[in-house]
């Protein structure tokens, strides 16, 4: 058998997995998807590398790269105990294609302008996201801070930075580990809508968080 008929079968029933169950909830399709491409992965290695660790290694993490994460049971739980929790915020809480949970959180509820401080609304819906993460500690949080495009560059990188730390700040003082969170700032460098007119910058100025649980290796 060569190499494109090996990796066409498996291929084939991870497309029929995938799609071909209409009855599949979310969490079960994810399931299944990551079955098949896990059984495309291994097939691919196996034939493609014949035996060739090195190249084994640089195809396995090209394909892990594609699996990624798994959106799971727990995932699930999370998004609709986060889509109750911020109802009526303006938060938008939405799942991925990668299969991570985001949670899109507007400068309203979550700073004052120019501050690095929590507003009250936004300690709430943390101490929600909290509560799931110290049930979840398998999974691992990435919160990117950004600002609009008013004032230098230089102190919006550092004021979107310091939004990011402070909501990694009180994520850990409510017991989740800081290893498990990644913070970072893009400053106005990534706006969600035009930095000309006064919508536009308030919902430039926001702070995205990310969960996500790795597929198991």
């Amino acid at each position: 058998m060569n190499i494109s008929r090996q990796l066409l079968i498996p291929a084939a029933c991870a497309a029929f997995l995938i799609t071909g169950c209409a009855n599949m909830d979310s969490t079960q399709k994810g399931t299944a998807a990551g079955a098949g491409l896990g059984a495309l992965a291994g097939v691919a290695i196996a034939t493609a590398t014949k035996g060739d660790k090195a190249a084994g290694a640089a195809v396995g993490g090209i394909l892990g790269a594609v699996a990624g994460n798994v959106w799971s049971k727990r995932m699930e739980a999370q998004k609709q105990a986060m889509e109750k929790a911020t109802e009526g915020t303006g938060v938008d809480v939405t799942r991925t294609e990668d299969n991570q949970l985001k949670l899109n959180i507007p400068n309203d509820i979550s700073f004052a302008t120019g501050s690095a401080a929590l507003k009250p609304e936004l300690r709430d819906v943390l101490s929600q996201f909290a509560k799931g993460l110290t049930e979840a500690p398998n999974t691992y949080v990435k919160v990117i801070g950004h600002t609009d495009s008013v004032g230098t560059d230089a102190n919006n990188q550092k004021l979107s930075v310091e939004r990011a730390d402070s909501v990694r700040d009180f994520l850990n003082d409510r017991g989740v580990s800081g290893n498990r969170i990644e913070v970072t700032g893009r400053g106005e460098r990534e706006p969600i809508a035009s930095n000309e007119t006064v919508e536009g910058r308030a919902k430039n100025r926001r702070v995205e968080i990310f969960l996500r649980e790795p597929e198991a290796k």
